[in-house]
This record gives C-alpha cells, sequence and structure tokens, in this order.
C-alpha cells in the first residue's frame, strides 16, 4: 500500500520521516546495549563512570547514543568498540575537519563550547551507506 503524502499537514508528513519505527528503536537498543557490554569488556568500567567526558560509542554502523543533549563545555568521546570495522567522525556544524579513521578501542574528542540547536554528526565512511548519523544538541 502506497501512503499519498500530498494531503497530509506539513508536521504530520515531516513525522512520518522523522521518527524511526518501533522495531528500528528495539534493534537500536539491543545494538546499543551490545556496544555498552563491548565497552565494559575492552576498558573494564562502563561508559558512564569516565570522568569529564561524555562517552559516545560506535558499534555495528549505528552510534550509541543516537541522539544526545549536551551543555555547554561538556567534551564528547566517541570511541569505537566494534570488532574489526574503522569509523571517523564529522562535525560539519563545528567546522572540524573529519577525525582519523578510528580503529577498535581507539577514540575522538570534541568540545563543544558555543550553543547549538540539533545538529549531526556523521561517521565518514559510513553515513551514506549504513546511515551511520547521530545527533546532537548543545544547550546554554
Amino acid at each position: 500500500m502506497l501512503l499519498n503524502t500530498a494531503r497530509l499537514p506539513a508536521f504530520l508528513l515531516m513525522s512520518l520521516f522523522a521518527f524511526p519505527v518501533l522495531a528500528d528503536d528495539e534493534d537500536t537498543a539491543a545494538i546499543c546495549a551490545e556496544a555498552e557490554a563491548r565497552y565494559v569488556d575492552m576498558f573494564g568500567h562502563p561508559s558512564a563512570d569516565e570522568d569529564g567526558v561524555t562517552v559516545v560509542k560506535m558499534y555495528k554502523y549505528k552510534f550509541c547514543p543516537e541522539n544526545l543533549s549536551v551543555p555547554v563545555g561538556t567534551t564528547v568521546r566517541w570511541v569505537n568498540v566494534d570488532k574489526r570495522t574503522s569509523h571517523s567522525v564529522i562535525l560539519k556544524e563545528e567546522g572540524v575537519p573529519e577525525s582519523d579513521r578510528l580503529f577498535p578501542e581507539e577514540n575522538f574528542e570534541f568540545t563543544f563550547l558555543t550553543a547549538r540547536p540539533t545538529q549531526n554528526y556523521l561517521c565518514g565512511p559510513h553515513w551514506e551507506t549504513q546511515k551511520m548519523i547521530g545527533m546532537i544538541t548543545v544547550t546554554h
């Protein structure tokens, strides 16, 4: 069945494409739980126990968490917890060049010094083919 979107209000049309389906949410939650377990195996403690940084894990072509809200001054550390795949981080709105390729257990850090509305962060090699895209909001 095809959905005729021509007669839908703009806000409803946008919400159809802005919110993932529940099955995707469940898959992402399971992948992110695996990512956290890998992090603990690699570093010996939960990612939330890291001092002075907010950790985003990169695993199975996902950012965990995919959506993040942090206050100005927060340092975010992206950590590759995959077994064999390399990833990178692109922060286009921040004007930061793409990070080097991050191999398993490697990380990239960036400190957000300016409040910004929601912006994307991308994995250079996987954002188009695997839709490896995260979103961050930097608040006052």
